[in-house]
């Protein structure tokens, strides 16, 4: 799994996020998808759908009508949660004998950690689930885009290719509808039912999934929310007598308080990313617009999103970021496990890797939870809605028929969801060959770790994510909690669900700011210097793109 560095970036936040643990929610309206169509328009030609066609293009939604019940429910679109383990015995059946042709298929995915060897247990034993092979290509997860732009910029492409969103940049997005597939007469509407497990896949993460006006993608869905996650070390504070912050003058308070150099503690890592929620700014590329009268106000443009640097900065001004962060070096995990920080902001993968690896490393007193969001104003916040999907996984379109339903027998095996023998089976192998059950839990054997926890069948498709964790049971208690909690604040931005290939022209434009945002807050640069990065940002291309978006609308209209 790749690692959260003490200065994330967009890129870190999704991938620690989005990889770790999956989830969306049902129940969103359905709003139009569109794409770039042949004409190389983001919104324009061909690859734009409307709302009625992309209601003709989504697959039907059926819930699993085999898994275990959760035994946390989804609230409001919350995450559901699993705290106890289920017997094999007790899980259910979702692919009860292989529908593979026999046949092989290429798969191309990222991975972060060493690749299993060809031929070993796990995947032999997931090729006869399924009945086809899989001949992996595997890449290192920290360089995959560079391999990923060589592959599809040439002619050798394999079967399945795997796509995470912070990929979709430069000519990428183009050569996702030159190069792969329409899964629309194989998935869209009922058809999808010949695969229950990806129709028990909810609507918004098929909604993120079409690219340049056709269905292409198949999904690893994620959370509404969970891409930033303020955490604070509840054993500390208990012990302490602290009570998380409320607002941003009882944050910095308390952050002024509780930091002692001398004692190498220090209140927090950066908290930019978490900064932004509270102050409402708007999120990336597309939803970075929002409506004002008859024109759009970009998320640089919002005195929020200055307000919130101005914020952070006060934090580095007052010496209660750690060292290490405001040198945007280290890992800021670590300093917080190790006491070095109370609070970090970081995705929300990182909160049961964390617990488990202190609890089982003789840390048994170790606690994280999730601080509530707060709105800078003191009243309700405002938390932007996730796309249903961040990472997807695409079929080459030069396959035949059969090979394509090959795949899409491949993809419903590992979208199987939680409570059924085949997510079993995928998330940890064979049981007494790869796992064995100790007190109620799993534990991967030295097999396991070597051929299953390097995770590839995730990224081929992925169920409805579930907060899953029978070792760590107050993990699913505290995270679902947390998530019904902040549920009630999320709100959809504008262009929400949608995956909008802009002009090549704008490729680069916005590509300075995250840096001069760190200098900012670090104070290496002011205020000023980001106002006058904005307004070169308009007139560079900004302006333009503006027009462009609101040409969009008004196509729509």
């Amino acid at each position: 799994m790749p690692k959260t560095p003490s200065a994330p970036s967009r890129r870190s936040f999704l991938a620690s996020t989005a990889v770790a643990a999956a989830a969306t929610a049902g129940g969103v309206p359905l709003l139009a998808a569109c794409g770039s169509g042949g004409n190389g328009g983001g919104g324009g030609g061909e690859g734009r759908v409307s709302e009625e066609q992309a209601a003709q293009i989504l697959p039907t939604y059926r819930a699993s009508e085999v898994a275990v019940d959760p035994d946390i429910p989804s609230v409001d679109g919350s995450v559901p949660g699993y705290h106890r383990y289920i017997e094999v015995d007790d899980l259910g059946v979702t692919v009860p004998e292989a529908k593979g042709s026999g046949g092989e298929l290429s798969a191309m995915t990222p991975l972060w950690g060493t690749p299993p060897r060809a031929g070993n247990e796990y995947w032999t034993t997931m090729d006869e689930r399924v009945g086809l092979t899989v001949n992996w290509q595997t890449q290192d997860g920290n360089t995959y885009g560079e391999k990923l732009g060589t592959v599809l910029a040439g002619s050798d492409i394999p079967d399945l290719v795997c796509v995470p969103g912070w990929e979709l940049r430069g000519q990428i997005p183009r050569a996702i509808e030159q190069r792969f597939a329409d899964l629309g007469p194989y998935l869209s509407g009922d058809a999808v039912l010949d695969y229950p497990n990806l129709a028990a896949i909810p609507t918004p993460a098929w909604q993120a999934s079409i690219f340049g006006g056709a269905l292409r993608g198949l999904p690893m869905p994620q959370p509404v929310i969970g891409a930033v996650v303020p955490f604070y070390r509840e054993d500390v504070f208990e012990a302490n007598g602290w009570t998380p912050p409320g607002s941003l003058d009882e944050f910095l308070a308390f952050a002024k308080d509780s930091t002692s150099a001398r004692n190498r503690v220090w209140a927090c890592d950066d908290f930019k990313w978490a900064a932004f929620i509270y102050f409402g700014v708007l999120p990336s590329r597309p939803q970075y617009w929002r409506r004002e009268g008859d024109t759009l106000v970009h998320r640089y443009e919002e005195d929020a999103y200055l307000e919130a640097l101005e914020w952070s900065r006060k934090l580095f001004d007052a010496g209660v970021v750690h060292p290490d962060s405001v040198a945007a070096q280290g890992d800021a995990n670590s300093r917080f496990a190790a006491g070095e920080t109370l609070m970090i902001a970081q995705g929300e993968g990182v909160w049961h890797g964390l617990v488990s690896e202190q609890v089982t490393g003789g840390n048994p007193d170790f606690r994280m939870n999730a601080m509530d969001f707060f709105s800078h104003d003191g009243g309700d916040p405002v938390i932007w809605a996730g796309n249903g999907a961040g990472i997807w996984t695409f079929i080459n379109r030069n396959l035949s028929e059969d090979r394509i339903r090959d795949a899409l027998e491949l993809a419903n095996l590992c979208a199987a969801p939680y409570g059924t023998y085949e997510n079993r089976l995928r998330n940890y192998g064979i049981e007494r060959t790869h796992y064995t059950v100790e007190d109620g839990v799993p534990v991967r054997t030295d097999q396991g770790t070597v051929e299953v926890q390097p995770e590839t069948y995730v990224f081929i498709a992925s169920p409805e994510a579930a907060v899953a964790h029978p070792d760590q049971p107050r993990v699913v208690e505290d995270k679902c909690a947390w998530h019904q909690r902040q549920m009630p604040h999320v709100r959809e931005p504008l262009f929400y669900g949608r995956q909008i290939q802009e002009p090549d022209r704008f490729a680069n434009l916005s590509d300075a700011f995250e840096d001069l945002e760190d200098d900012v807050t670090r104070g290496r640069a002011s205020i000023s210097d980001m106002q006058n990065a904005v307004a070169e940002w308009r007139r560079n291309g900004g302006d333009e793109l503006r027009e462009w978006y609101l040409e969009l609308l008004e196509d729509e209209a």
